[in-house]
């Protein structure tokens, strides 16, 4: 019995000290299925982080544990959440693709007391969740708002149809444009949703074909589906010229410009970030991130990924080494760096990111079809996140 009692008192202090020499970052990521190829993007996102800047910060080592969500499926990131919370004993939690799972792991978060870094889910209410999140992404009405105002003024837009995925972050896109685009004085002549999975785009291309207005805003999720709207835009015969096609960043990623080819020359998205920018810091990220990934190049799931080890790996300096998740959101707030993206503050007050915003078209460059920025607007704050702020 003394024996028994002994050893598991040795295993129990081993533990221990494997504990304080170890912070463990749990990563609920949707590894399969269609939206597999984001969460690998972010992941080696991070993995690109740590292979700069080493796996070892105040003198505790970083692992990373991830589990398979298999797609936008709340219960299930709520679950594996849990699972690496208590079976893991992970002490942070980061990652999230998409915004139902995120908004399921925040609540996981609030309740365990966990640091939680969204690395992607862009629908601004995600913050709401856990007063211990941060998140290093992107939020749709930070850009989307940005750029309604920006068509119906310098873009010198005066009508639109909006499509967007039938869901939060759609939802939040098509408020944000449509709202910011008609109190610039724009007019929206009509609307249409598509469902999450697996649509089929032509119905609703040739919907706002028929109505034919001056231009057409985007909102769709990243992953497999940019490139196949923008087959349908091309099928359907959606010509540039005479409809201008406005999107999120999603629009126009590197995959579906390949898809559409020439079609895509002349869409105008606004974002907050693309790896053709010739900035140093960026040019090294993308080489760096290429000897991680297998030569594949970033995206914005990919810096999400990457800024968000920035702002773990930061907090924990300023706590030296303490995971109390207080401690590190405290260590968070107010943070600010030189990201591959640009300049980058996490706001005090809201906890979340601040950043510029990038007017960009699509050219041919050197042969190439690539996002080509011109126009900035300045460290834009979430304006959703600041509505909140006024109503407390």
């Amino acid at each position: 019995m003394l024996r028994t009692s002994f050893v598991l008192a040795a295993a129990l202090s081993a533990f221990s000290v494997n504990a304080q020499q170890t912070v463990k970052i749990g990563m609920p990521l949707e590894l399969s299925g269609q939206f597999a190829d984001t969460a690998n993007q972010m992941l080696n996102g991070a993995k690109t982080y740590m292979k700069e800047h080493g796996d070892t910060v105040a003198g505790k080592k970083i692992e990373i544990i991830t589990k398979d969500v298999g797609g936008p499926a709340p219960d299930v990131a709520k679950r594996l959440s849990q699972e690496l919370v208590v079976r893991d004993n992970v002490d942070i939690l980061a990652g999230f693709a998409l915004t139902p799972n995120a908004m399921a792991a925040g609540d996981v978060s609030a309740e365990a007391k966990k640091f939680m870094v969204v690395m992607n889910a862009a629908t601004s209410a995600v913050i709401t969740k856990s007063p211990y999140m941060i998140r290093t992404s992107v939020t749709l009405p930070q850009v989307m708002e940005t750029f309604g105002t920006w068509a119906a003024t310098k873009g010198g837009i005066k009508q639109s149809y909006t499509m967007v995925t039938d869901y939060g972050p759609g939802h939040d896109s098509e408020a944000a444009f449509q709202s910011a685009f008609k109190a610039a004085g724009g007019t929206i002549v009509g609307s249409v949703r598509f469902p999450v999975a697996n649509p089929d785009f032509s119905a609703f291309v040739q919907r706002a074909k028929d109505i034919s207005p001056e231009s057409i805003f985007i909102f769709i999720p990243g992953g497999a589906q940019p490139a196949a709207l923008g087959k349908a835009f091309a099928e359907r015969g959606i010509d540039l010229k005479k409809t201008k096609v406005l999107g999120s960043g999603e629009t126009t990623a590197e995959a579906a410009l390949k898809s559409m080819g020439d079609n895509a020359l002349g869409i105008i998205t606004a974002w907050h970030y693309d790896y053709m920018s010739k900035v140093p810091l960026n040019q090294k990220f993308v080489k760096e991130y290429q000897s991680v990934a297998n030569g594949r190049n970033p995206d914005f799931f990919s810096i999400g990924g990457y800024d968000g080890m920035h702002a773990i790996y930061e907090a924990l300096k300023k706590t030296k080494g303490n995971t109390d998740a207080q401690a590190l959101v405290d260590a968070a707030k107010g943070l600010k760096w030189e990201s591959p993206r640009g300049p980058m503050m996490i706001d005090p007050e809201t906890r979340d990111v601040v950043q510029n915003v990038y007017i960009r078209r699509v050219e041919k460059v050197a042969g190439e079809l690539v996002n080509v920025p011109f126009d900035t607007i300045p460290m834009v704050k979430d304006p959703a996140g600041e509505r909140r702020k006024t109503q407390k």
